[in-house]
């Protein structure tokens, strides 16, 4: 029986033996072309200065599929029927595609804003509902800071299916205030006060000039608007500082900020 054992040992190596040091020669050249193509890629990818995330991914997937490719190669050499095994391969692919069809559009849709940029690390936005600074930039997610530190995860699907807007993408932004004063109250004086608490604060631009005017007569005051440009870092504590402003210049200069009233008149029989 050993004697059998030997002999078709010996044939098996005959018939297949070469066949398989070459398959197994095929596989340790298809991982090192395998291992050499995903670092081309990733060299190109990273010139277009992709993001780091998606860069790897993609690197990994190209690496996957040579190093596939010649795994099949090397099946077919040693007798496999390659045939039915793609065949196979094929029919898992789909299945496992229509599983993740979520994961595939939000790995999509990354890749598309990667590209078109509509948003990088570091600004503040409102996307698929939300606001926050950027803080991430994934494959299947963006992940976003609130202004109460709260982490937030979006679906990169339901970032780039609404609009996003980008409060940082310009250098400056516009400030807009409306205050209401009394219907007594003179309008040269009200504007005249507004404007020395633009000339007063620094941080507010020059260029674009700030404007002042009447917006609305409305039920219970008019409504004075004031629009200054500043550097879009110092949007928020520009705005805060003014409001506060406006209220005591206002109250020094006897201003009245007036609250909506009604005349009740009652009458007796």
């Amino acid at each position: 029986m050993e004697n059998l054992t030997w002999d078709h040992i010996i044939i098996l190596f005959a018939t297949y033996g070469l066949k398989i040091i070459l398959a197994i020669a095929i596989i340790f050249f298809g991982r090192f072309l395998s291992v050499f193509g995903k670092k081309v890629v990733k060299s190109i990818l990273i010139k277009t200065h992709m993001d780091a995330t998606v860069i790897s991914f993609l690197g990994n997937f190209v690496y996957i599929v040579l190093l596939l490719i010649f795994v099949i190669v090397a099946l077919g050499i040693v007798g496999v029927q390659t045939a039915s095994f793609i065949a196979i391969l094929g029919a898992a692919g789909l299945t496992i595609g229509l599983s993740l069809q979520g994961s595939l559009g939000n790995f999509v849709s990354g890749v598309l804003m990667v590209i078109f940029k509509p948003f990088k690390i570091g600004d503040y936005i409102e996307a698929g509902g939300c606001g926050g600074t950027v803080e991430e930039m994934g494959i299947f997610t963006t992940t976003l800071k609130s202004g109460d530190n709260k982490i937030i995860i979006i679906p990169n699907t339901k970032v780039s299916g609404d609009k996003i807007i980008n409060y940082s993408a310009k250098e400056s932004r516009r400030i807009e205030i409306i205050v209401g004063v009394s219907y007594a109250t003179n309008l040269d004086k009200v504007k005249k006060t507004l404007e020395g608490i633009i000339d007063a604060e620094k941080r507010i631009l020059k260029d674009p000039a700030p404007v002042i005017a009447v917006i609305e007569l409305a039920e219970s005051s008019v409504k004075i608007v004031m629009r200054p440009w500043v550097k879009t870092g110092d949007y928020w504590d520009v705005f805060f500082t003014l409001q506060e402003q406006i209220k005591k210049c206002f109250d020094s200069e006897g201003i009245e900020i007036p609250f909506p009233q009604r005349d009740v008149h009652i009458y007796q029989k």
